[in-house]
């Protein structure tokens, strides 16, 4: 009997670089059933129709890519709701809850990781300190757990996959796991060189933080064109803080994202992005990328070639660097050359082969049988065979 294959993905709402990356994952297991807390199929324009899509409870509240984060402590007990027995194989694609699923005592779990969960870990002083006076002790004792849950959830992967070498780092720092490196897919045949205007663009989401304060104020002050592509919960505040050649685009479709990025000057990053797929896009087009110099921006992008960093994140930093770099300089094929290295099969052979490895290897007893469930700790807990794990996760995460 052929072996069952079930993928699992955070959320399936929009059509980010995740999903992107998710859909490639799909494209190598046609067959696999999917499993994702919440759906929507126009969200993610169509990318999942005809895949067998399960979804959790918390489909039942019709939740969009707008509202779904109010309910973020749910998640783990939704992801912990799907039943997997009978998989053989489980491919997980996770930034937050997706790795802790639960599968049969004898299934091989796979994780793709995007990044830890950045609100309980790296980002997590940056999030109390955003929020109310008021409100910080409850959201702190949260994210406390949630590191408790999302530690114990990680002993039960049997092998991690991490997007680039920040986030290898962080997986091993945060979940005491190693894990092997393969680059996220970027669909490079979308995009294709063309003429060059006079504009510079930022592509991503507009979340606090992606620090695209830095982008605006510095281009606003240097009264160049600056496009800013993407929507999200900071666009209110960011569309405040912009200059007259500042605009603003919201979504745009896949085509009006490589014309603008075709006829840039260059691509601004301005957030420590954990590999950058933006980045890769632009050199696809044939376009540099000025960045920030940190983060895993550094394993595409190749200073005084296929672009520049400024190391320093405030808008004077950002601002010498646009006027001394000359992106009209730069070679478009220098460019493209550098992005056919995250080509969509290069990644789906490297993640296929470590799948495979996973599957035939010998594959160590888990830790338990259940792990604790950060909704349940938030509604007073449930009996678990985990007390050694927590209690040990515990002594760990105290000291971050």
């Amino acid at each position: 009997m052929a072996a069952r294959v079930a993928l699992i993905h955070d959320f399936l709402l929009d059509l980010r670089g995740a999903e992107r990356v998710f859909a490639a994952i799909c494209d190598v297991w046609p067959e696999a059933d999917v499993f994702t807390a919440v759906y929507d199929e126009a969200g993610t324009e169509g990318r999942f129709a005809g895949r067998n899509v399960h979804t959790s409870f918390l489909q039942r509240l019709h939740l969009t890519a707008g509202t779904f984060r109010p309910l973020l402590p749910l998640y783990p007990h939704a992801v912990e709701s799907f039943d997997l027995r009978g998989y053989d194989t489980v491919i997980s694609s996770s930034s937050a809850w997706a790795h802790g699923v639960l599968v049969d005592p004898g299934a091989v779990h796979v994780s793709y990781c995007h990044n830890p969960f950045r609100y309980a870990w790296s980002e997590r002083e940056a999030t109390l300190r955003a929020r109310s006076p008021l409100v910080r002790p409850a959201l702190r004792v949260l994210l406390s757990r949630w590191r408790q849950w999302d530690w114990i959830a990680a002993q039960r992967v049997d092998r991690y996959v991490a997007n680039s070498r920040m986030t290898a780092e962080r997986v091993r720092r945060y979940l005491g796991r190693d894990s092997t490196v393969v680059h996220p897919p970027v669909e490079i045949d979308r995009f294709s060189p063309h003429a060059v205007g006079e504009h510079y663009v930022v592509l991503a989401e507009l979340m606090a933080h992606k620090r695209l304060d830095i982008a605006i104020e510095a281009f606003s002050r240097l009264g160049l064109p600056l496009v800013v592509i993407g929507d999200g919960p900071d666009g209110r505040r960011l569309r405040r803080l912009a200059g007259r050649t500042v605009t603003f685009t919201g979504r745009l479709s896949d085509a009006g994202v490589a014309a603008l990025l075709a006829s840039a000057r260059a691509l601004v990053v301005t957030a420590v992005e954990e590999f950058g797929i933006a980045a890769v896009e632009a050199l696809a087009a044939g376009r540099p990328v000025i960045a920030l110099g940190e983060g895993g921006v550094r394993e595409s992008v190749e200073p005084g070639v296929t672009g520049a960093f400024y190391e320093r994140n405030d808008p004077a930093a950002l601002a010498e660097t646009v006027l001394a770099f000359d992106a009209l300089a730069v070679d478009p094929a220098a460019c493209r050359g550098a992005a056919e290295h995250f080509s969509v099969p290069r990644f789906q052979h490297r993640l296929a082969a470590i799948v495979a490895d996973a599957v035939s290897g010998e594959r160590p007893p888990r830790p338990g049988e259940r792990p604790v469930l950060a909704a349940g700790l938030l509604h007073g807990g449930r009996r678990t065979d985990w007390k050694a794990s927590r209690t040990a996760a515990t002594k760990d995460l105290g000291r971050n």
